[in-house]
């Protein structure tokens, strides 16, 4: 044990098994492992408690700190059923001599002490579940006796709820239909909470709960390098994958799956269970762990930022000109990488008057077969695409609506006012799409006469592949520089498209020398760092504020997983507070908490057991997470290659927001930075709308507007100023 305290502030609090290091900005850990906690684990033999629950001999998806607000509502559900049952009895009290009204007697007689037995097993639920926190649950150890016994309750309720559906179907019984229709729906609500319950059962189910507590028991009282052992994880892997893809073919199975897709269903599965399996996290863990991390994050925003933050432009004129000039052409371009996306952008943006307008004009001017590939009902996807972008459909070189796996729509148009070729490429819109995002695995990108074995993510590059042998292959961009031989290759895309964009960018650099590239909110993990330095010179990255998609990446994602872990295992405060303070932090702001940890102003003998501490919450033998055997998890060698947003990046921050009743005024600035200040995932209720299509329309043309003010403000002032001097 140990507790230091120096003048800077930090707080060393060290339980049985670790030391943690608190300070103002971060969480970090000084990797004390007690060898007298080691050697009593080995000892005993028993397995170490885990935040998910064992009943039944088997792990489930549900903390014994779960069960405050589904108990309190069960609670008060209960105590409003109940009263009105003891009013009932009370008032009909002596008047049971109607037909069935012996049986009626005895019914709501049992009916209330079983209503008071399950009242005091669910309150004594309610008040065991609060106690303790996520990391300390030896204040809840009792907690499962009450579970076995509130299920036990079930069967007395289950017979009972079929004795008054009985009586209340009996057509000879000949009691006031008030009675009878207090009973009825006392019997509905019986059979509604047994129906729910069921649910519920099935929700927290883990289908590898079996499993993991058997491989956990193994691990403890087994050497990790044993043969059992191994065999023993090799087999909760597999099983694990075999889980994940029934899960994914599950949520796709509207969809028709060839070759294609077996192979992804089974990349993904390995992805998920790569990820996942190593945490014994349950979903209210992690969902408490968002709250803290994102009060975390607001506490330390005005913090000095790290050197890799600060904007890499210095204040010269011509870099500030190159920004302004980026900027308005991002602003044209996304307009574009909008159109892509057809109606269901336009009616998002629209939604009062763009199925009149669509309706009115889609089939007035409907294009040959020859001209769209792929389904385009009603002529709609063109129509807003015309909509859109305001050009003509002699414009329009190329349209595909054709969308598979590894497969994505795409448009080629001439655009006149910027003299360029566009190739617009669409996000992710459907199932298919979300495939080839979650196709994350790397593979090499071999250019010829450029560099060698760059990195790319798998799904986006075959995308990019299919596009490259349609614009090459079938003569597309050929065509179009036919038409408009001195028209320069601007190539376009939001999100999926926007890393698709990329990629097909740097395989037709060699083709094309002065092609440019806008990629619009692309995914993060989508470049190595040499194939990220080459795209400089010709792509242009626009994210806006907190993006997740911007800054996701398996590094990333291993990170939000150990710095999860970590505020989740160190904060005192019961799971409801959390929640709870989160919920109102969300919606009404406030000051972020304080994070204290599980020492805190408290003795260590108020604790009843050791500390789950940061290894305890991962399963042993992690390829992704060894925080046991390594001096820090932070130093733990990566198992993902680290992948980039491509080319030069222009970072869009909301600097004022100025919200009405009616209208919300949002100011933006811009700025260059570096692929390094997008190596954390915030957590944040914009990590998702600030990759929104709209958003970042709207963001860019807030600012070339404001930019174009400015200037005319200028112009005016310098005019008043020489007519002055006359």
């Amino acid at each position: 044990m140990c507790a230091l305290r120096d003048s800077k502030g930090l707080r060393c609090v060290v339980a049985s098994w670790r030391c943690v290091v608190f300070t103002k900005s971060s969480l970090d850990w000084c990797d004390v492992l007690s060898e007298e906690s080691r050697r009593s684990r080995h000892s005993t033999g028993r397995v170490p408690k885990m935040p998910g629950m064992v009943i039944f001999g088997r792990r489930w998806a549900i903390a014994s700190d779960d069960f405050v607000f589904p108990g309190a509502f069960e609670l008060f559900i209960r105590m409003i059923w109940w009263i009105g049952i003891l009013i009932l009895y009370s008032i009909h009290k002596g008047k049971f001599n109607c037909t069935g009204g012996g049986l009626l007697h005895s019914y709501l007689l049992v009916l209330l002490v079983l209503l008071a037995v399950i009242i005091c097993t669910v309150s004594a639920i309610v008040y065991i579940s609060m106690q303790g926190t996520i990391s300390n649950p030896g204040p809840r150890k009792s907690l499962p006796k009450l579970i076995y016994t509130r299920l036990g309750l079930y069967i007395p309720e289950l017979v009972w709820a079929v004795v008054g559906a009985i009586w209340v179907s009996d057509t000879d019984v000949r009691c006031e239909r008030t009675v009878v229709n207090v009973v009825f729906w006392t019997v509905i609500a019986s059979w509604v909470i047994i129906i729910f319950t069921i649910v519920a059962v099935v929700i927290v189910f883990d289908p590898l709960g079996g499993k993991k507590t058997l491989y956990l028991a193994d691990d403890i009282n087994r050497n990790l390098e044993s043969s059992q052992s191994g065999q023993l994880f090799y087999n909760v892997k597999k099983t694990a994958t075999r889980v994940w893809e029934r899960r994914i073919r599950l949520l796709c199975c509207c969809i028709m799956q060839d070759d294609d897709h077996r192979v992804a269903f089974t990349s993904i599965a390995e992805l998920f269970r790569t990820y996942f399996s190593d945490t014994d996290l349950v979903p209210s863990d992690i969902a408490a762990g968002f709250t803290l991390l994102h009060q975390e994050q607001d506490k330390v925003e005005n913090c000095p930022k790290e050197p890799e933050e600060i904007l890499c432009h210095s204040h010269l004129s011509h870099v500030t000109d190159d920004l302004d000039i980026e900027l308005e052409n991002a602003a044209h371009y996304m307009q574009f990488a909008a159109a892509a996306y057809g109606w269901p952008y336009y009616i998002y943006t629209n939604p009062f008057t763009a199925l009149c307008k669509l309706s009115g004009d889609c089939c007035r001017n409907s294009p040959t077969d020859s001209d769209i590939i792929g389904g385009d009902h009603l002529n709609f996807h063109f129509g807003s695409i015309l909509k859109i972008t305001g050009l003509q459909y002699r414009d329009f070189i190329h349209i595909s609506f054709h969308n598979k796996i590894f497969e994505i729509p795409f448009f080629v148009a001439l655009d006149h006012k910027k003299e360029a070729i566009v190739v617009a490429v669409r996000g992710t819109l459907s199932f298919e799409d979300l495939l080839t995002d979650l196709s994350a695995e790397c593979e090499d990108l071999t250019l010829e006469d450029v560099l060698e074995n760059g990195f790319v993510h798998k799904g986006i590059t075959q995308a990019a592949n299919y596009i490259y042998r349609r614009l090459i292959n079938d003569g597309i961009l050929n065509q179009a520089f036919t038409i408009a031989p001195e028209y320069k290759l601007v190539i376009v895309g939001h999100s999926l498209g926007g890393g698709t964009a990329s990629i097909l960018a740097i395989m037709l650099r060699n083709s094309f020398p002065t092609l440019r590239c806008y990629a619009f909110s692309p995914p993060g993990g989508l470049l190595s760092k040499s194939l990220a330095d080459y795209s400089k010179c010709f792509i242009v990255s626009v994210i806006v504020g907190k993006d997740l998609v911007a800054r996701l990446s398996m590094p990333n994602m291993e990170d939000l997983k150990r710095r999860l872990v970590r505020i989740v295992a160190n904060c005192n405060r019961p799971k409801y507070q959390i929640l709870l303070y989160g919920c109102w932090y969300e919606v009404f702001g406030g000051d972020p908490d304080n994070f204290p940890t599980e020492l805190d102003g408290r003795s260590q003998d108020a604790l009843t057991q050791p500390l789950l501490a940061e290894e305890s919450l991962m399963m042993h033998r992690s390829p992704s997470y060894n925080a046991i055997e390594d001096e820090s998890p932070l130093n733990a060698p990566p198992q993902y290659p680290h992948l980039y947003l491509p080319g030069k990046i222009i970072h869009i921050v909301e600097e004022t927001s100025s919200r009405r009743w009616c209208s919300s005024d949002v100011k933006y600035t811009a700025r260059w930075s570096k692929e390094t200040a997008f190596s954390n995932i915030l957590i944040s209720p914009k990590m998702i709308t600030d990759h929104m299509p709209d958003v970042v329309l709207k963001a860019l043309n807030n600012l070339t507007e404001e930019k174009a003010s400015c200037i005319t403000c200028q112009i005016e002032g310098d005019f008043h100023t020489n007519t002055d001097s006359f």
